[in-house]
């Protein structure tokens, strides 16, 4: 299953150092089925958009995803992925980027072709062969509709694909250079919140976050002085104030830190796919890892 992960330090820049999979550390770990991509997108000073993304398939060399990365932003977005629609290309990876803002996605949706004439002319924007991809051009014609409102833009685009597409998930992150949403839909994979405090639960710590099954770690030793949001496909430590995201429910994290938070989507898909549904490797995809044990809270 794909893993994504967001954080916010707004309105403050941050420094966060990424390893995007861990070298494994047993066989067991060596045994399980390799990531599809990886990648890591930050904005730099300026409030440009910035992404550092790999296609690593079992057969390549995995130094690109091993090796650590620090940048500094406001916000970050990174994703592990595991492939569903597309090739294991660099143009299929995430995050994406359209008009200065970044995404990534978990999930499968289908019907490409209804999806794409919906588009029109906007499918332009898709550069790779993703539902992926193409969800993100949706919402960002939306957004553009809506005079620049990206909530009400990824509202409209996902009630649309609610109505109309077969969809099995549809966790999404974007972020600009300083916000984030993250929507999960419906309850197929959940999608977890943490609103940390400066130094975290014990309250003098920096960030150190390690995913139990998507092998992603973040460090950041700014943040034992600095509020953060985390947005995580898992719990990444034993913090007791991580929340689950509500079925249909949509988060936004603005420009001073603020957190918001709204079902936007009350019923279930009128489509709603499961794993019997999809294409062998489309489900294996989407198949969970076995949770493991929390790392403690730092």
């Amino acid at each position: 299953m794909c893993r994504l992960f967001a954080l916010s330090s707004a309105p403050v820049r941050t420094r966060a150092t990424f390893w995007l999979l861990d070298a494994p550390d047993s066989l067991s770990d060596q045994s399980h089925r390799e990531p599809d991509g990886t990648g890591l997108g930050w904005f730099d000073a300026a409030g440009a958009p910035q992404v550092h993304k790999a296609p690593i398939a079992a057969y390549q060399d995995r130094a690109f995803a091993e090796e650590a990365r620090s940048v500094a932003s406001t916000t970050f977005l990174a994703h592990i992925r595991y492939a569903s629609t597309g090739a294991v290309e660099l143009r299929n990876t995430h995050p994406f980027e359209q008009r200065g803002r970044l995404f990534a996605h978990n999930g499968v949706i289908e019907d490409l072709p209804r999806l794409d004439a919906h588009l029109g002319r906007d499918l332009a924007l898709v550069r790779g062969d993703t539902d992926s991809e193409r969800f993100f051009a949706l919402i960002t014609r939306e957004t553009a509709a809506r005079d620049g409102d990206v909530t009400a833009g990824i509202e409209a685009a996902a009630r649309w694909a609610a109505r109309n597409l077969p969809i099995y998930a549809l966790n999404v992150l974007l972020t600009t250079a300083d916000q984030v949403w993250a929507l999960r839909y419906p309850d197929t994979h959940e999608l977890h919140v943490l609103q940390r405090h400066p130094g975290g639960h014990h309250g003098d710590r920096h960030l150190d976050h390690s995913g139990t099954a998507g092998r992603l770690r973040v460090h950041s030793g700014e943040l034992a002085g600095h509020r953060a949001t985390v947005i995580a496909s898992e719990r990444m430590d034993d913090n007791p104030a991580w929340q689950p995201l509500e079925p249909g429910e949509l988060l936004h994290v603005g420009p001073d830190g603020g957190v918001t938070r709204r079902v936007i989507l009350p019923d279930e898909p009128a489509h709603r796919l499961t794993l019997a549904d999809l294409h062998p490797a489309a489900a294996a995809s989407q198949r969970p890892t076995a949770p493991q044990s929390a790392p403690p809270a730092p």
